[in-house]
């Protein structure tokens, strides 16, 4: 990484640097990149041999203080170790960027539109615990609970490269709070992950493949409530695809942010059908219909992941937003399978 640093400094410091503004910029920003990865680096080594120092030190003087002390730092230090190691193997073209989240409530009426949203809590608090910021860009309200729908954009950097595993069939198993017989429900809601792309990677489409629909946003109410159609709905014809903004009073603004998440949905498609041909996996496998975890919260207390099964008892715990675990062990059994 430092042999590339020092090759990009020297290309950023040429003198027809700006004749390719696109270049430039890409330049920029891969300089960016590695300078911010070698810094954390860097701060990880410099810690590592401060703790040992003081370590000895306190060691030497049979200080039980410092001693314990250090010997704590070393096992942060050592955690984020772990995290950090697991982030060197992001190799995806998009691993490195923010990311869209969508939810969708399956089958189930208001069951599935509660645990919809129980879900886009569970990544927005995730996200928060990250320092990520969240900008909500749809969300379509459930008839008397929850959500239909809703996506969010999770801005920073490797969201993608954590979250892209969780795209797939989310299952709960829990006595129903609508049920006045209080019987036990199963729910499903499907996650679907894609990179934010930016303007370096080129996305043409044709204007003959898409439909442009325009909707009354849905509000709280009051004053909040939108008095004309300024929500997008993006219709791709080809693939299906279906993406909705209404997050700006402008219908132009929200027409640009949608058409901004097609072009990532698409990019994400290619990128997924490459990895299909490298890896062979047949389409079945990874689509939308691929249930990855469950949660159950009666008659027992469980959440596992049905592709590496980590297992998790504190369903309260993941449901808040702890699933660094689940995302770890995903990434860790990619890199083992391949």
């Amino acid at each position: 990484m430092q042999k590339q640093l020092d090759g990009l400094i020297e290309l950023s410091v040429s003198a027809d640097l700006w004749s390719d503004a696109e270049k430039a910029k890409e330049i920029m920003r891969k300089k960016s990149e590695i300078e911010s990865e070698l810094s954390r680096f860097q701060k990880a080594q410099n810690d590592f041999n401060d703790y040992k120092g003081m370590l000895e030190m306190g060691e030497m003087e049979g200080d039980e203080t410092i001693i314990s002390e250090m010997e704590n730092e070393l096992f942060k230090l050592q955690d984020f170790m772990k995290i950090y190691q697991l982030e060197c193997f992001f190799s995806g073209e998009a691993d490195q960027n923010s990311c869209y989240v969508e939810v969708h409530s399956g089958a189930g009426g208001t069951e599935a539109q509660d645990w919809a949203q129980m879900l886009l809590r569970m990544y927005s608090r995730w996200a928060e615990s990250h320092k990520y910021s969240i900008d909500v860009l749809e969300i379509s309200d459930g008839e008397e609970a929850g959500i239909k729908s809703a996506t969010i954009q999770i801005n920073g950097s490797k969201a993608y490269g954590w979250l892209k595993g969780e795209s797939g069939i989310h299952r709960l198993v829990r006595i129903s709070p609508f049920d006045s017989n209080a019987r036990r429900h199963t729910s499903f809601a499907s996650i679907g992950v894609y990179p934010v792309i930016d303007e370096t990677i080129n996305i043409e489409i044709n204007e003959k493949d898409i439909r442009v629909d325009t909707y009354r946003a849905s509000g709280a109410g009051g004053q909040h409530v939108n008095k004309t159609d300024s929500a997008v709905r993006i219709t791709h014809i080809p693939t299906g695809i279906v993406v909705q903004c209404q997050t700006n009073r402008s219908q132009h603004q929200n027409k640009e942010t949608a058409f901004a998440m097609l072009k990532s949905r698409l990019y994400e498609l290619e990128l997924r059908k490459r990895e299909n041909q490298k890896n062979q996996i047949s389409k079945d496998e990874i689509g939308w219909g691929h249930q990855i975890r469950s949660y159950v919260m009666q008659p027992y207390q469980l959440v596992k992941d049905l592709r590496t099964n980590h297992e998790v008892g504190n369903v309260s715990a993941v449901l808040d937003g702890a699933i660094d675990g689940f995302l770890q062990s995903v990434i860790s059994s990619k890199i083992t399978t391949e």
